[in-house]
């Protein structure tokens, strides 16, 4: 499953948590789909954080 999929899924399980509520295996899918959602945006912003150059730098 993509990030795309991924983020699909937890907005229907948030539409319907709020509607009508979830049963116990929803609640585990939703966290593990959350968890692997918020690794993969932990891992691209380090990404991004780790490929700044520092302009200063380079004048040393």
């Amino acid at each position: 499953m993509n990030m795309d999929e991924a983020i699909t899924r937890i907005n229907e399980l948030a539409r319907k948590a709020k509607s009508v509520g979830l049963s116990e295996n929803e609640i585990d899918e939703r966290n593990e789909l959350r968890r692997r959602y918020i690794d993969a945006f932990k891992a691209s912003l380090k990404q991004q954080l780790d490929s700044i150059k520092y302009v200063e730098d380079e004048d040393k």
